[in-house]
Order: C-alpha cells, then sequence, then structure tokens
C-alpha cells in the first residue's frame, strides 16, 4: 500500500518498497507525486511513458553508485555485491557495470514508521564480501518544504566508496520541455560536456539560467558548472513560466558534479554527493526540496 504525507500545503505520494521492483533506483522513499495545494501544481512525471521503456523511475526517486557501484570491481562473475536500498545484486560476467542492467537480486529487509507528515526507512543489508551498513532514510514536511535526510553507517570491515544522487524526473503540471521552463542556478551557468551537437544547439545560457531554444523531440544531456559565491549555498531552481509554478533543490553537502539529463516531457537536474567512509563511521546528507509560485 502507498504512503502518502500532507501537511496542508503539500501532499506526497510515496510508493510502498517493492512496487518498484528494478535494480537500479532505491527503494526507499519512492516518491511518485507531490502536490503544491495552492492552484494544485504537480511536479512528478515517469522517466518514460512508453511502457517497457527505461528504467522504471518516476519523481524523485534517488540512486546510489551509478558508476561506482560498492564491490562490484572485484567481485568475481556470479558473486554478489551490494546496493544501497536495494540489496544484494549479482555480477554476471567480467563487464563493466551498467546501471540500465537488470540483476540478480536479493531484496534487503525494508522497516517502514510513518506519521501523517513523516515516513523514516530503516535497511539493514546483509554482509557480502566484508561490505555492509545501515542506510536510514527520512522523509518530512515542514511548510512548502520537502527534506529527505539520509544516514548511512557503515557497519563492515571494508570502506564504502561510491556516491548518491536523486533523478528528479520533473515536468510541472505535466507540461513538456521547451522554451516555457527555465533553469536557474546559484552562479554564472556553464555547460559542460553536452554529449551531442543537438544538446548544445538545444539548451541557451544567459547569466545563471539556462533555457530551451525549442521543444525536445529527443534525450539531451550534460554535466553543468559554474561559479557562485563563497560559502553559498548550492541550489537549482526549475520553474514553468506559464503556469508561474516552480521548484527548488538545495541540499547540506558539497556537490561532487550535476548534470541535466531529459526528453521531450521531462527535465531532470542531478546533483551528486560523493559518499566514502570507513569501517565504523557513518555519513549523514540531506536535500531539502521547495515548492512554490510565482
Amino acid at each position: 500500500m502507498a504512503h502518502q504525507l500532507s501537511n496542508g500545503i503539500l501532499t506526497v505520494d510515496i510508493a510502498e518498497p517493492g512496487d518498484y521492483k528494478g535494480t537500479r533506483f532505491d527503494w526507499t522513499g519512492f516518491i511518485t507525486q507531490v502536490t503544491l495545494e495552492e492552484g494544485m501544481h504537480t511536479f512528478c512525471v515517469p522517466e518514460s511513458l512508453q511502457a517497457g521503456h527505461g528504467s522504471g523511475g518516476i519523481g524523485l526517486c534517488n540512486e546510489f553508485g551509478i558508476s561506482r557501484p560498492i564491490g562490484y570491481a572485484e567481485a568475481a562473475a556470479g558473486e554478489w555485491f551490494p546496493k544501497p536500498g536495494v540489496g544484494l545484486l549479482q555480477k554476471l560476467a567480467e563487464v563493466p557495470y551498467d546501471f540500465f542492467g537488470t540483476y540478480p537480486l536479493i531484496s534487503s529487509q525494508i522497516t517502514v514508521d510513518s506519521s501523517r507528515e513523516e515516513i523514516v526507512y530503516k535497511v539493514e543489508s546483509a554482509e557480502c564480501r566484508g561490505y555492509s551498513f545501515l542506510l536510514t532514510k527520512r522523509i518530512s514536511l515542514d511548510g512548502d518544504r520537502l527534506t529527505i535526510a539520509y544516514s548511512l553507517e557503515n557497519t563492515g570491515t571494508k570502506p564504502l566508496h561510491t556516491e548518491e544522487y536523486n533523478h528528479n524526473f520533473i515536468g510541472i503540471n505535466r507540461a513538456p520541455a521547451g522554451e516555457e521552463y527555465e533553469l536557474r542556478l546559484p552562479g554564472e551557468a556553464v555547460i559542460h560536456e553536452p554529449e551531442s551537437s543537438y544538446t548544445s544547439g538545444l539548451l541557451r545560457v544567459s547569466g545563471d539560467r539556462i533555457s530551451w531554444n525549442a521543444r525536445p523531440d529527443r534525450p539531451f544531456y550534460c554535466r553543468l558548472g559554474g561559479s557562485k559565491k563563497e560559502n553559498a549555498q548550492w541550489y537549482w531552481e526549475l520553474v514553468h513560466k506559464p503556469s508561474g509554478a516552480g521548484m527548488r533543490e538545495s541540499g547540506s553537502f558539497t556537490p561532487e558534479r550535476m548534470a541535466l539529463w531529459g526528453e521531450r516531457h521531462v527535465i531532470s537536474a542531478e546533483v551528486f554527493a560523493d559518499i566514502s567512509i570507513l569501517p565504523r563511521h557513518s555519513k549523514d546528507w540531506s536535500r531539502s526540496y521547495q515548492f512554490f509560485t510565482f
């Protein structure tokens, strides 16, 4: 049964762990919709509108280890490696890890404690070749803000080296990507490593803002960068000008990198947190989302 948080300002729909059965995204706190009650604005859309396409992402769903899966490199074919929030995955062959791939899975045991405005997940991983950890994720509401607080404790004998990000599949009021949107950053916006000339031609930079020259007809991807004021908290802000609705993500950590992905129906700004934890140590970090009208 799905969970719903509500405080009269925001209503947040969260899938039950196991409703999403893939091996890419964290099963806990899989946020399928956020509704800003004033104006009934919605923000979350599926990764793909075509059944069977993509990797099953929806809305605000996070992933650990897209490029640094824990224990994968030293695992032999047939051995298992852990993915936080998912479980133990089996390495099938001596090939690089494929985050789009589907792996045999032994899912983690997940406990859930929820109230009207908060939900807490605890995921204790099985021991796997010296790796084990306890993941705690707390999702809470405070006015027009939704906060996701993470704590990852290394209970194994080997260090944990990975990364975490939230994919943020966004389409405000399901409006398609294009000229009606604007992405705002805290400093001078810079586009790095566009994956194609199509991406380079699609996106336009003006000061701290990125906009679209046309409605996309294929996927686009690039990394983002740019200067910001010293000690300023990072953020990104996406606004849909015709509806006057927008959202902003900020966080408690220094970003390792930032990327922008999307296609015709979806825009996804992604901010990556570096995760390096010695045995018997832990790391805490958080993401805060504000939903607003202007």
